[in-house]
């Protein structure tokens, strides 16, 4: 996937607040936090077991921040929203036996990624027949995780809106980043390397069939 939770935070600083299904929950217990620092000490399952690391998200007594590591079962390196994932962690304020829950929204983004894969006649990795490309072709994932980010934005609140109203708060933000994510398909270039030789040489907008040579 092109896209990971954080990516998501990014956009929706709040998300976690709003949304966080029990069935998505990877890891809930009760823990301290100091500085870059966050250690459990009760857990219902491990952090590294269930494939948290850099780039996934906590629910921190009510607050959502990244994981930046993780370096035990039962540790992890935390910050507060930073402007880029390369930049250094940022401390969060010292807490100790608060509630602590690790949420995922993979399966939101994976499903985007298909998708995405699909409107530049892409097959995910392991997929593609002999004759097709597939997701390793990109050459420019950077610039395709804004686009699975609002994609997977728009399915969660759609979840979310699920029997409300069209005027519901969740269904609002559902069509907000529906419309985001249409406008961000319109504006973004997959650049490809369409012979292996880690040249891109063909440029592809989401859903358009023309070739854009370059």
């Amino acid at each position: 996937m092109f896209a990971t939770d954080r990516d998501l935070l990014v956009l929706e600083p709040g998300l976690l607040g709003e949304v966080a299904w029990v069935g998505q929950r990877l890891v809930s217990g009760t823990g301290d936090v100091s500085g870059t620092s966050l250690t459990f000490d009760s857990q219902d399952n491990g952090l590294a077991t269930q494939g948290v690391g850099a780039g996934s998200i906590v629910l921190i007594s009510g607050n959502g921040y990244e994981i930046t590591a993780v370096s035990a079962e039962d540790a992890a390196t935390v910050s507060r929203l930073r402007a880029s994932a390369e930049d250094g962690a940022i401390g969060v304020t010292t807490m100790s036996n608060v509630s602590i829950e690790v949420y995922t929204f993979a399966p939101q983004i994976a499903d985007v990624h298909r998708r995405v894969l699909r409107m530049l006649g892409l097959e995910p990795a392991g997929e593609a027949a002999e004759d097709e490309l597939d997701e390793s072709a990109v050459v420019n994932v950077a610039d395709l995780v804004r686009l699975e980010a609002l994609g997977a934005l728009h399915l969660i609140y759609a979840g979310a809106s699920a029997g409300q109203g069209s005027d519901a708060p969740a269904s609002l933000r559902a069509e907000l980043y529906r419309t985001r994510f249409s406008a961000e398909r319109g504006a973004v270039i997959a650049k490809l390397d369409t012979d292996g030789d880690g040249v891109a040489d063909v440029a592809r907008r989401p859903g358009l069939g023309r070739l854009v040579r370059g």
